[in-house]
């Protein structure tokens, strides 16, 4: 990763559960050609809710990867930035970005301290980050989520569910994101509807997922 050593792959920050687990930071992921999430287009979820106007203003997606959902949404003419740990990832992004003229924004970032990018967004986006979180993590990660969402901002939540055939690693139940983004936390959730998220270990049908639809308080 572009800024870090060998001695600390982790650039400072506290590794997250699965580096912990696996001992690898993210980056790692991106070494040996594409992650399993990354399928080389946007999540069909993310086009589907871009097509109905879901996301206005500014923007943010947050554990962005290579950017292909980024980089749909900032071609419909919306300020977008895509933030990671992964700095290989992110350079993947930015060229992805150069090669198809699309202005969006990438920069390195923690998602557990976002406050420390000083902004705002109106629209963000998680796809495939908060099932990767475990328990103990993720209240700081909706800590973190809305310091920099905007009071009556929109957050999308994409992840592998635990109904159904076929389920990703770290399934998730509804009652947990329910649980997670409750008044008390600053959010409300409108909807938590079942959906699919591609991986290349799925068939094109891809994976069980919930796409939740939350709101900032």
């Amino acid at each position: 990763m572009p800024g870090t050593s060998a001695d600390d792959p982790f650039a400072g920050r506290q590794p997250t559960a699965h580096e912990r687990m696996t001992g690898l930071p993210w980056d790692a992921s991106y070494h040996d050609g594409p992650a399993p999430w990354d399928v080389g287009r946007p999540q069909p979820a993310v086009v589907r809710v871009a097509a109905a106007g879901g996301f206005a203003g500014a923007v943010l997606d947050a554990g962005c990867g290579t950017g292909e959902n980024a980089l749909h949404v900032a071609s419909l003419s919306l300020p977008v930035l895509g933030v990671d740990v992964a700095g290989t990832a992110l350079a993947i992004a930015r060229e992805k970005a150069h090669d198809r003229g699309i202005a969006a924004e990438f920069a390195v970032a923690d998602a557990l301290r976002l406050e420390r990018l000083g902004r705002r967004f109106d629209t963000v986006l998680d796809c495939g980050l908060f099932h990767a979180l475990d328990g103990d993590e993720r209240p700081g990660y909706v800590a973190s989520l809305a310091s920099v969402t905007g009071r009556g901002g929109t957050l999308y939540v994409l992840c592998f569910s635990d109904d159904g055939p076929g389920t990703g690693p770290h399934p998730v139940g509804r009652h947990e994101l329910r649980a997670a983004f409750e008044p008390a936390t600053g959010w409300e959730v409108a909807a938590v509807e079942p959906d699919r998220i591609l991986t290349r270990f799925h068939d094109d049908a891809g994976a069980p997922a919930w796409l939740a639809t939350i709101r900032r308080l």
